[in-house]
């Protein structure tokens, strides 16, 4: 019988060092030409004249970590996107699993969804200021409704794709409908709901540093806006990073989870 060649360990892990030398090397590259467009007041119909340099926002920010109201907002801003973002997953979950298999949820439920959807979260920020008693449920709520639609429309796609054999399977080896749940949809959607789960959080973020910019009263957002304010211009990159730094990291987790849940999947060697 033919023998399966395995990979070199050595080889993947070569791999894997030379991909992470290039990520590097991009990011220093873009580093280096800010640098030098900012430092030597650029003007090439963008005004880099204005723009500060990577050494003045990294000073920036090594003095804003030396403060405590640094981490409040950090930590506030991770309550309310925590907080919606679960409110998201454990609605939109089930609905889209409701979508996906009934039709009479699709005409009743899912045209409520598919009106609702276009409409951007950020554009709730009046009506969560009217209907909300506070600023910090009305922000969850925003929260909320930009991660829940991705949710349901990722989880409802994958619902569908699975194919009926499957279920027919199950039913006729004497399985319940609970069985068909259990061992055939929730698995099988797996992938397709972590998908949904990575834009969610995604989507969830600009809407959330929207909402604290608009009506926030603390949060990495309203911070950023105030440095804007004041004209502040390194305290305003420092925002965009440590924004960018909490949404990569919430996203890298979602992945990494999905990904421990999702080992049985097939993957090639060479995939990110």
């Amino acid at each position: 019988m033919p023998v399966t060649p395995t990979a070199d360990p050595g080889h993947r892990g070569g791999h894997s060092a030379r991909r992470w030398a290039l990520r590097v090397a991009t990011v220093l590259v873009a580093v280096g030409v800010w640098q030098l467009l900012a430092a030597g007041d650029v003007v090439f119909w963008l005004h880099f004249d204005t723009v500060p340099s990577p050494t003045e926002v990294a000073s920036a920010w090594w003095a804003r970590l030396h403060t405590d109201a640094y981490y409040i907002d950090i930590a506030q801003s991770l309550i309310r996107i925590g907080s919606g973002f679960a409110l998201a997953a454990v609605v939109g979950v089930p609905l889209g699993i409701a979508l996906g298999r009934s039709q009479a949820a699709g005409d009743t439920v899912g045209t409520l969804t598919e009106l609702a959807r276009p409409i951007p979260a950020i554009a709730l920020v009046p009506i969560a200021i009217l209907v909300f008693p506070s600023d910090e449920s009305g922000m969850v709520f925003i929260t909320c409704v930009a991660a829940v639609f991705p949710i349901i429309v990722s989880t409802r796609h994958a619902v569908r794709a699975l194919p009926t054999i499957w279920e027919e399977s199950v039913l006729t080896m004497g399985g319940t409908r609970r069985d068909v749940l259990l061992r055939v949809i929730l698995p099988g959607i797996t992938p397709g709901v972590f998908g949904g789960l990575s834009v969610g959080i995604g989507v969830a973020w600009i809407c959330l540093i929207s909402a604290e910019m608009v009506s926030g009263r603390l949060g990495i957002g309203y911070q950023t806006w105030q440095s804007y304010t004041v004209v502040d211009y390194p305290g305003v990159f420092v925002g965009m990073f440590t924004i960018a730094a909490l949404g990569a990291a919430t996203s890298g987790a979602i992945e990494l989870i999905g990904r421990r849940i999702t080992r049985w999947l097939p993957r090639g060697e060479g995939r990110p």
